[in-house]
């Protein structure tokens, strides 16, 4: 282990400064969050993009959302393998022992792993084809929203187009898993879709009645 290195400067710094300050001001929350458990109301899949901080998007306590980032928010479907699925894993925590009341799926503008997607599925990254590619295997959950989106708009319009169909893909994933289906058909769990455009701040949430993202 000798190849690890200590935390960068900064870091720690910026570390100190949450301890003297915000850690300081809410010990006793803290304190009682370490005690009784965490008791999170919602389950947040978002990407790992820097650009996209939910618990800033929407002003969220410590303890509030249960965090799962992944490249491109996706859900894969419903998998009892026997392989390790991390996010399958975490859905399934929040959903089965901490009994999150929603589940919303968080896209963004602007997303690498989409515009891996599209690059991947119109021949124009072959690398992402090698079997070998952890990106590319995972952005083969999204080849079903390109196949729906593919030659029905514009090129300049297609990245946010893939984005908002990743999005739905997810959903429509999340209802094949069993103790999903059960958990919203017996009314205690609701799930969402949201696309938030980074440089606007703008966010759009998927309507059911119109099949659209409309603003929030």
């Amino acid at each position: 282990m000798n190849r690890i290195k200590p935390l960068p400067g900064y870091m720690v710094q910026r570390y100190h400064g949450w301890r003297a300050t915000q850690y300081s001001e809410n010990q006793a929350w803290y304190k009682r969050l370490a005690d009784e458990g965490q008791r999170p109301r919602a389950m947040i899949i978002s990407c790992c993009d820097s650009r996209v901080q939910a618990t800033q998007l929407f002003g969220a306590d410590q303890g509030e959302f249960f965090m799962h980032r992944n490249v491109a928010n996706l859900v894969p479907p419903f998998e009892p393998d026997g392989q390790a699925h991390g996010t399958s894993a975490a859905l399934e925590y929040a959903v089965t022992a901490l009994k999150v009341a929603h589940v919303v799926v968080l896209g963004h503008s602007h997303c690498g792993g989409v515009q891996g997607c599209l690059d991947m599925c119109s021949g124009n990254a072959p690398e992402l084809e090698d079997n070998s590619s952890f990106v590319g295997r995972w952005m083969d959950i999204l080849r079903p929203g390109y196949d729906r989106v593919a030659g029905k708009h514009e090129a300049a319009d297609l990245p946010a187009a893939l984005e908002k169909e990743g999005i739905l893909v997810s959903l429509e994933n999340l209802l094949t898993f069993p103790f999903v289906v059960k958990a919203v058909e017996a009314g205690d769990l609701a799930l969402h879709g949201v696309w938030n455009d980074i440089g606007t701040g703008s966010l759009y949430a998927y309507d059911s009645d119109s099949d659209g993202f409309v603003a929030v």
